[in-house]
């Protein structure tokens, strides 16, 4: 197959840089020189990634991929991704919360997951289950799910992002029954104890089959994210976890790779010593290009050419 990235270009996935979170003027300007952007709305972190490599992404089976990179095996079966909502009531519509970036431990998910599956799924053709942190239905036949997770649509209203057309009823009415199963959950009254927004709801997305495997020239990935390594898995590509630092990341490989920092390390020192470590494997010639992206929306195209704008000190959108 014919290679159509650069090889000794990088895609990292840093966290927000905007609203004042960089202060060193030397990487504000380093930046600044960049070719900054931002996107609209927020997008699938792989859908992002893919895109900047020239690779080809999913047509279904997301969820099966996450769960390809949880357990090193391929499913075999129909899965969609059932991850914990909280969709809070407004005056005039739901707010839908994802709770992936405050965590949801296993002691609060398991015991709502199984109440599920005792509740809603005996004698049906589905059944529910739980993976570390994450939801899964199997289903013996395909049903409508949506398209992308959860924090896609983080403090929206979720109606546009539901099924359309086919299907449609049915996921709505088996989204209907899991709220008011575990409406009143123990749960739920813990985390209202905690301060916690409740679980009151599972978003049902990313259902298919997980592709075949095949073999496909990706540069080497470091991160956590189990959709990401799944997707690097089934292409048989070199996937690692986060190693720590950019640093181990550039020294684990002689070429380009892609890094994703942890989610939820939103620490305005991480990022100013990811940069630091990112402007000297850049400006040492170590790499010939870099994509930065920001978890704000900002992207950053990084070249050694840019060196040059010497009059770029700042810009409107690290602000």
């Amino acid at each position: 197959m014919t290679q159509s990235y650069d090889k000794n270009s990088a895609v990292v996935v840093l966290p927000p840089v905007s609203g004042g979170r960089l202060q060193d003027p030397g990487l504000r300007a380093w930046l600044a020189r960049a070719d900054l952007s931002r996107r609209d709305s927020e997008r699938e972190l792989l859908s992002l990634i893919v895109a900047e490599l020239g690779l080809p992404y999913p047509e279904e089976g997301l969820a099966a991929l996450r769960m390809w990179g949880q357990t090193g095996d391929q499913p075999t079966v129909w899965i969609a991704a059932a991850d914990p909502v909280y969709l809070e009531p407004r005056l005039d519509r739901l707010c839908l919360h994802a709770l992936r970036r405050q965590g949801v431990p296993s002691a609060d998910l398991r015991p709502l997951i199984d109440h599920i599956q005792d509740t809603l799924a005996n004698g049906r053709s589905y059944d529910f289950a739980r993976l570390g942190s994450c939801g899964y239905l199997r289903t013996d036949a395909p049903m409508a799910s949506a398209a992308v997770p959860s924090y896609v649509l983080d403090g929206q209203a979720p109606d546009e992002y539901l099924p359309k057309g086919e299907g449609a009823d049915e996921y709505r009415k088996l989204i209907s029954e899991v709220e008011m199963a575990i409406h009143e959950h123990e749960v739920n009254r813990s985390r209202a104890g905690r301060d916690l927004p409740p679980i009151n709801s599972l978003w049902i997305w990313g259902g298919g089959k997980a592709p075949e495997r095949t073999k496909r020239l990706q540069p080497p990935l470091y991160s956590d994210d189990p959709l990401l390594t799944g997707y690097w898995e089934s292409a048989t590509a070199r996937a690692e976890t986060w190693p720590g630092s950019i640093a181990d990341c550039a020294a684990a490989t002689s070429a380009g790779f892609v890094a994703e920092v942890p989610e939820g390390a939103d620490d305005p020192e991480l990022l100013e010593t990811c940069l630091r470590q990112l402007r000297s494997v850049v400006t040492s010639g170590r790499l010939s290009g870099l994509v930065l992206l920001f978890r704000d929306g900002l992207r950053a195209e990084i070249k050694r050419s840019q060196v040059l704008r010497f009059w770029r000190r700042d810009s409107e959108l690290l602000e």
